[in-house]
């Protein structure tokens, strides 16, 4: 009679190629859930500026978009006195604007400011295609600080960036503009 028993070695190894099966299998699995759950992977974020998480429009800013219609928009709320880090920045942004090249049309940049400059300051601002507009009540209570805006072709606004502290940091600054700006005009049907 024949031992149809399998002998202990042959269990073991019949054991250990379950497993190691198993573990191929649910090991990338396990893996992936504390990646997830422990935030070890940046999630998709493309954008180099802040999402506007509420709803906010030209319209509930009071901003006049009768000269910037279906045009996105490059806004720079100026701070309430215009120090050398603020000039730097006004030509930073700019210069982003600017290296948008074929894509410059579809997009203007516009100041939002209080008296700031001179009626001489005010025309070269203009001569460099920058459009110049009051701060309203609505923005200082919307916007309170410095920040550049951009907004779509339809009066949304959603994309926030922070005005650099130093000169030192603008050339990030302006980087960080330039790609979203981009990134948007590429995928976008409008304006």
């Amino acid at each position: 009679m024949a031992n149809l028993t399998i002998s202990n070695p042959e269990k073991h190894k019949n054991r250990r190629s379950l497993v190691m099966l198993l573990a191929v299998f649910l090991l990338p699995i396990i893996l992936a859930k504390l990646a997830l759950d422990n935030q070890w992977l940046q999630l998709g974020v493309t954008n180099q500026g802040k999402l506007i998480k509420q709803p906010m429009t030209l319209t509930t800013l009071n901003i006049d978009d009768t000269n910037i219609v279906d045009q996105w928009l490059i806004i720079y709320r100026l701070p309430e006195e215009c120090s050398e880090v603020c000039l730097t920045s006004i030509e930073t942004v700019y210069n982003s604007y600017v290296s948008l090249g074929k894509d410059m049309p579809r997009v203007t940049p516009l100041l939002l400011e209080n008296n700031l400059f001179s009626e001489q300051q005010k025309n070269q601002l203009a001569r460099s295609q920058w459009q110049i507009q009051p701060i309203t009540a609505a923005i200082n209570t919307e916007l309170p600080e410095p920040q550049v805006l951009i907004a779509d072709p339809l009066g949304n606004i959603i994309l926030s960036h922070t005005i650099p502290p130093t000169i030192a940091q603008q050339s990030a600054f302006s980087k960080a503009i330039v790609a979203d700006m981009k990134k948007l005009l590429k995928y976008s049907k409008v304006g």
